[in-house]
């Protein structure tokens, strides 16, 4: 067996005996020092990063780092070195130039194709390394740096494009927003309704709006002018909301041009009655009836009233700059209050088998719409021939071009107390225990108090029934009627709590509705409702629905005729007297005047 041979040895003797000086061959073994953390006024040394600065221990010289490639990752270097040779070296001869010919002028390179290859490059890799927020952050309103987008056909393709490199971080656009948002929404939407039952309808003093809404993306002018150089663009938020921008993409209407012209509140207005513009006068009665047919049955101080066919329609001027019956208008806010009202209450006409409250006491409300325009010729024809028989103490209708309305269509509910006919003193009590009734399930339902229950705002009318059904608190009660069944109307001054929102009119804000005349009625009561609230109308203050009970009271007694014995109206008194320690309606309709004319259908 052939013995080994270590050839390392046999190169170092044969050199020794050569008679060479041969340095030592040394390893050294280092980590990178990170650098010291200083002030900013001093220079930081950042030599582990830079050629030509990494020192080395090796005889206490310093050299070109040859790992640095590995240095900057945050690895191990190894340096070894067998023989450097540390004299000075001539620098290699530069290559110099060939002249240039006479006559022929050097052209600059041309870089534009690369500069714009590695912009597209840059754009790409910025939406595709970016950073997602992060679930616990919060989106604020200001600016956000998204990177733009390259130029496509379509925004659908920018929005699959963007999800494809970046599922995490969606581009600058309003279709991606909604896409993302409208599950998020859904979700929320599921546990609102989960979540229902254990909400007892009950709010705080101080109401706090929920906000639904989602942003819409929108480049700054100057952004845009400056995104033909940069790759990456600032973009505005906007708030909006996700049924508008849903319906802004219908293909059929350009919405965006109709609501240059209006603010907020007239958009929410919209909002609240399912539209994107107003309409006209003719085109949303129509539904009803022929326009031809629709007469004037009455009026009041901010607007008319007029029969279309079965229903009735309530006109209202809103947010025009003139007075209108000596009466500033009414604001589309104030208005967007009641027909969120008026909905709500309708809900409680729905009889379901587990409702815990409801009552067919509140006016059926089949359609509320935003108009605009003068009055049509119909409906001042109808006007003009009311006129003439009753003598309007209302201005004349003429409104012009951009004048604004909210109009009303209610269920025909009859004619109002003030004009209607009791005949008998069953009637009477009829209409007592149905308004006191009605007060008490919206009380549970939704803390309502009307505030404005005279005797113009409540309708009768007769039929066949003998008994309508209510539902108080989850407790199922059928009323005697005697043929007379009533409707409460208008909501203009109540407070109502809807479980988003409370909705109140600050009556403080208008001082002459108590400075009504000493010894009325109806002026009185204002006064007793002021002394009760404090002045504090967005409490809940049930108290003011007795009051307008008896003042009901009153009103039979003082203002109305109909066949009644003297027991009969000691039994009103007593009524009236019992009221005035009331708290409530719901207190109230278990008054023993009542008790012959509840039936309890549980039992």
């Amino acid at each position: 067996m052939e013995q080994r041979v270590d050839l390392w040895s046999e190169v170092i003797k044969s050199e020794e005996e050569e008679g060479g000086d041969i340095p030592k061959i040394e390893a050294v073994y280092q980590r990178r020092k990170k650098p010291e953390n200083k002030s900013s006024s001093e220079a930081v040394n950042l030599g582990w990063l830079v050629k030509g600065t990494r020192t080395s221990s090796i005889n206490g010289l310093k050299r070109d780092s040859w790992a640095r490639s590995l240095s900057t990752r945050g690895r191990e270097s190894i340096a070894v070195r067998a023989y450097a040779n540390h004299q000075p070296q001539k620098k290699p001869a530069r290559r110099k130039k060939p002249a240039i010919p006479k006559g022929k002028v050097e052209k600059a390179p041309d870089f534009q194709k690369e500069k714009e290859y590695f912009r597209d490059i840059d754009a790409f890799e910025l939406l595709e390394e970016s950073p997602s927020p992060n679930k616990s952050s919060t989106w604020t309103m200001g600016e956000q740096v998204v990177p733009e987008m390259p130029h496509l056909s379509t925004r659908l393709e920018k929005w699959l494009i963007s999800k494809k490199f970046n599922h995490a971080c969606g581009p600058s656009s309003t279709l991606s927003k909604i896409f993302e948002n409208s599950a998020t929404r859904q979700e929320d939407s599921i546990c609102d309704n989960e979540s229902s039952d254990s909400c007892a309808l009950k709010t705080p003093e101080k109401s706090s709006a929920s906000n639904t809404s989602v942003f819409r993306l929108i480049p700054s002018c100057d952004d845009i002018l400056a995104a033909e150089d940069v790759p990456v663009r600032k973009i505005k938020m906007e708030a909006i909301d996700l049924e508008d921008e849903l319906k802004q993409l219908s293909l059929t209407s350009d919405p965006i041009s109709t609501h240059l012209d209006f603010d907020k509140s007239v958009l929410d207005l919209l909002s609240a009655c399912g539209q994107m513009q107003p309409s006209n006068f003719i085109e949303a009665l129509s539904k009803f009836c022929e326009p031809e047919s629709i007469v004037k049955i009455g009026e009041g101080t901010y607007g008319e009233a007029f029969r279309t066919g079965s229903s009735v329609c309530k006109i209202v001027p809103i947010d025009g700059d003139f007075r209108v019956n000596g009466e500033v208008q009414k604001r589309a806010d104030e208005l967007h209050e009641e027909v969120i009202l008026s909905w709500t209450l309708n809900q409680l006409r729905e009889f379901e088998t587990e409702a815990q409250n409801s009552c067919p006491a509140f006016i059926k409300t089949q359609d509320i719409k935003v108009c605009q325009g003068p009055y049509d010729p119909i409906l001042i024809k109808a006007w003009e021939e009311w006129d003439d028989i009753h003598g309007s103490e209302n201005d004349h209708p003429d409104f012009p071009e951009k004048q604004c309305y909210v109009m009303f269509v209610l269920e025909h509910g009859g004619k109002d107390l003030e004009s209607f006919v009791l005949l008998n003193f069953d009637e009477a009590r009829s209409l007592l225990v149905q308004v006191t009734a009605g007060l008490a399930v919206a009380e549970a339902a939704f803390e309502f108090e009307h505030r404005d229950l005279h005797w113009g705002n409540i309708l009768l009318s007769r039929n066949n029934s003998c008994t309508l059904p209510f539902i108080l608190e989850g407790k199922q009660i059928s009323i005697k009627t005697f043929g007379v069944q009533i409707s409460i109307i208008d909501f203009t001054l109540s407070r109502i709590n809807t479980g988003e929102k409370i909705l109140f009119l600050d009556l403080t804000s208008d001082p002459y509705l108590f400075k009504g005349p000493k010894g009325d009625k109806q002026a009185e009561t204002y006064r007793k409702m002021k002394a009760v609230t404090e002045d504090y109308w967005e409490g809940s203050f049930a108290r003011t629905n007795v009051l307008w009970l008896i003042y009901l009271v009153d009103i039979l007694l003082t203002k109305k005729s109909f066949e009644r014995s003297s027991k009969n109206e000691r039994e009103l008194r007593s009524l009236k007297k019992r009221m005035e320690k009331y708290k409530s309606a719901k207190e109230a309709v278990l008054d023993p005047f009542f008790a012959d004319m509840l039936m309890d259908q549980t039992s």
